[in-house]
């Protein structure tokens, strides 16, 4: 698996070398807008990628993470990126993406008095590149996210949730509905399965719950004449805005800091190649709950052996201090005792 992957890999790489494809360019766009932030927990951990990868490497916080919400997925619309990056907030859109809950915990340390211990985690890191870390910041844990439980649409190569359209109450579909946004986010394949513990990957866990059943509408016009329809919020292309039941965000929405980076097509993915993916993570998430299990049956063997070595020794010893006890009595000779 792992060698028919690698030949779309190396093509790829090639492809990349030879032209810069605008995706690169918007994925760039949204690291230098999230760096703009210099205070926020998204900017210290890309200025220690950037500038100290090889520490980045070795520091123990750095590896649960996933990335930052606005670098997770892709829009293929500019417009739709800055809407639903307008839908999430800025919070929301730098927040940092863990695997575990201990990688949550190996960001942010507390003193016994349950203060912050600025000499651990992301708050040293900050002080030691000189960007303090001083502003609340969100952190999202997958292994806390309830994940979506439907099914998916099928042979689609993105994953993508097989959501029930609204419909009016004369069974039709309402004018302009274009769709669920958690289905337009774009995820790289390494994204795309068994990124969670559970063997979810982003679609179903992070932007579901982000999203849910938000729905895209083409007007605003369209989108209010579908309200009997909207449970969980919706959004229009020309800037219309429900963020849940009953609950309407007006006003001018101003210029969009940190979006959705866009997506571009790459190179024709042979048939098998989703299928393989998706393979190789469900592979390695199997050798990584084997090694777990290995890990902990090595620990009871290992004790085992330890309370049995340490019963053998007292048994042995037991033997040796009743050997004496048990031996025959030695008579000097030509004595004979008989019985009284």
């Amino acid at each position: 698996m792992q060698v028919s992957l690698g030949k779309y890999h190396s093509a790829s790489s090639s492809m990349m070398e030879n032209e810069e494809p605008a995706q690169l360019k918007t994925e760039a766009e949204t690291v230098e807008h999230i760096l703009r932030h210099e205070k926020s927990a998204a900017a210290i951990l890309y200025q220690l990628k950037i500038q100290h990868e090889t520490q980045a490497s070795d520091i123990q916080l750095t590896k649960d993470v996933l990335g930052v919400v606005a670098t997770l997925g892709k829009v293929d619309d500019d417009n739709l990126s800055r809407l639903l990056s307008h839908y999430l907030g800025l919070e929301t859109m730098l927040a940092i993406v863990c695997n575990t809950y201990e990688g949550v915990k190996a960001l942010e340390a507390y003193d016994r008095e349950g203060l912050i211990n600025k000499s651990c985690g992301l708050h040293a890191v900050g002080a030691s590149i000189g960007r303090p870390l001083d502003d609340p910041f969100l952190v999202i844990c997958l292994e806390h996210l309830r994940p979506y439980a439907g099914k998916y649409i099928a042979d689609d190569p993105q994953k993508r949730l097989d959501l029930l359209k609204p419909r009016l109450p004369n069974g039709e579909t309402p004018p302009g509905f274009l769709g669920f946004p958690v289905n337009m986010i774009r995820i790289d394949i390494t994204n795309l399965y068994s990124i969670s513990n559970t063997g979810h990957g982003l679609r179903e866990t992070l932007f579901y719950n982000l999203f849910s059943n938000l729905q895209v509408y083409r007007s605003r016009e369209d989108m209010l004449k579908a309200l009997p329809c909207i449970a969980n919020g919706a959004i229009s292309l020309d800037g219309g805005m429900i963020k849940s039941t009953g609950c309407f965000s007006l006003g001018h929405k101003g210029a969009v800091d940190v979006k959705f980076p866009k997506s571009s097509e790459r190179l024709n993915l042979p048939e098998n190649y989703f299928e393989t993916e998706k393979r190789m993570k469900e592979t390695r998430w199997k050798k990584d709950r084997t090694l777990e299990d290995i890990h902990r049956e090595q620990t009871l063997v290992d004790h085992a052996k330890f309370n049995f070595e340490t019963k053998k020794r007292e048994f042995v010893q037991f033997l040796a201090d009743s050997s004496s006890y048990a031996a025959p009595p030695c008579y000097p000779p030509g004595r004979v005792d008989t019985p009284r």
